[in-house]
């Protein structure tokens, strides 16, 4: 698919010209400045002393002033296998994540908006820290994504209760305690919190942020909390995503749906495609298949309304213990860029968008593992990846070619 560019609009300013007053004792003696009665500006000729010549300043190039633009990111699963559990060990017995970002980290931080897919629960070392199948990462996970620059996080995916109301309430009270300022979505205390909905604001224009799930892998929501977490149950999205519409100006869903390892859209995601999109949204960017997945852009020629679709980022960070064909395409990441400004109606709009390709690298030693861009990544560094281990057609060549598929020229 190609990358479509939407224009910029730029106001400009009339400048009203300046009135300068010419050096001298008199106006007899120097060049004066006076406005005649048409409102133009005449220069009088110096009647004194040669050397006090008058002076115009001569009027500056008129200033232009852009519409004002917001750049967000969102990168996909951040998947904790125990094998990246093991390099985040350091030799003091804590857990350090720091290195898996540290490629990324100034991009991150670039970003106006940058989102986050937390795939796996943080529910502390108290619940005890594991990987597949009931995901639970220690407390320095959330300190790692916050250090990256990320600034919503959601955790709305089939593993939010992998450690039961007690991991739930943990994870959430460690955001509201150590982060408050880091919107938390898709996991809920209370009822009320369930009925928020989340607006980012710059420069005037209002971003609604919406998180939801296909299901917690059969484990059911606590009987005293229905509430927990935000599935996909078409009539309470609905409703959300009215009452976004009229709360913001841009809506965002970010969805966990979709069928693992595909690298195409499911049915079932393009039937919550045409939901969202008949319902307004502006965005949707999707999670869970752990592969990258299309981007489309739908358009309404009828009322002009378009929504941009990323059906799936793939995993941003994972280092699954499977071996076989297949394997190598779940380290294949894509980070969404959306530059969001407004049209001549002062409506905002998507002006710009992209992804960025990237590949997380392993290697079996502490903080050996970290996710950069796939541009940079060495076809020689590449080959020496575990991976390779685990499923023989790992490579940067052979990933710019899965990019190249599902993408097209959208990534490069």
């Amino acid at each position: 698919m190609n990358k479509k560019r939407f224009g910029f609009y730029v106001v400009p300013l009339l400048l009203a010209v300046i009135l300068v007053a010419c050096s001298g004792a008199s106006n007899k003696e120097s060049g004066k400045v006076s406005q005649n009665e048409t409102g133009l500006v005449d220069v009088d000729s110096n009647q004194g002393n040669d050397e006090e010549q008058s002076t115009v300043e001569q009027p500056t190039e008129p200033e232009t002033f852009s519409q004002p633009e917001i750049e967000l990111i969102m990168v996909g699963d951040i998947l904790l296998h125990d094998r990246l559990e093991e390099v985040a060990k350091q030799e003091d017995g804590s857990y350090n994540y720091e290195a898996i970002f540290g490629p990324m980290k100034d991009e991150i931080q670039a970003a106006d908006l940058a989102i986050v897919n937390q795939e796996v629960l943080i529910g502390g070392e108290e619940l005890g820290v594991s990987g597949y199948p009931c995901f639970n990462a220690p407390f320095t996970l959330g300190d790692a994504l916050v250090d990256a620059g990320f600034d919503v996080v959601c955790h709305a995916t089939n593993h939010t209760m992998d450690k039961q109301k007690k991991g739930l309430l943990s994870c959430i009270n460690f955001w509201k305690t150590s982060y408050p300022h880091i919107a938390v979505l898709g996991m809920n205390e209370t009822k009320e919190e369930q009925e928020e909905i989340y607006i980012y604001e710059q420069e005037g224009i209002k971003i609604a942020i919406l998180n939801y799930t296909y299901g917690t892998n059969g484990i059911a929501l606590p009987e005293d909390m229905p509430f927990a977490v935000n599935l996909l149950d078409e009539e309470k999205v609905v409703a959300d995503i009215k009452k976004a519409e009229e709360m913001a100006d841009f809506t965002i869903v970010c969805p966990h749906w979709g069928t693992e390892y595909v690298l195409e859209q499911t049915k079932e995601q393009e039937k919550w495609a045409e939901i969202f999109f008949e319902n307004g949204v502006d965005l949707v960017i999707g999670t869970h298949p752990h592969v990258i997945e299309p981007v489309e852009m739908m358009y309404d020629v009828s009322t002009g309304h378009k929504m941009l679709v990323y059906y799936s980022l793939g995993n941003f960070v994972n280092w699954s213990g499977e071996s076989r064909d297949g394997v190598a395409n779940r380290f294949l990441g894509g980070m969404a860029k959306v530059k969001i400004s407004l049209d001549e109606g002062g409506n905002p709009m998507i002006v710009d968008y992209g992804v960025v390709a990237t590949v997380t690298h392993v290697e079996n030693k502490t903080n050996g593992v970290y996710t950069t861009r796939l541009a940079d990544y060495d076809q020689d560094l590449s080959l020496t990846s575990e991976v390779v281990k685990q499923d023989d057609a790992f490579s940067k060549e052979y990933l710019v070619g899965v990019a190249d598929k599902v993408w097209g020229d959208l990534w490069r």
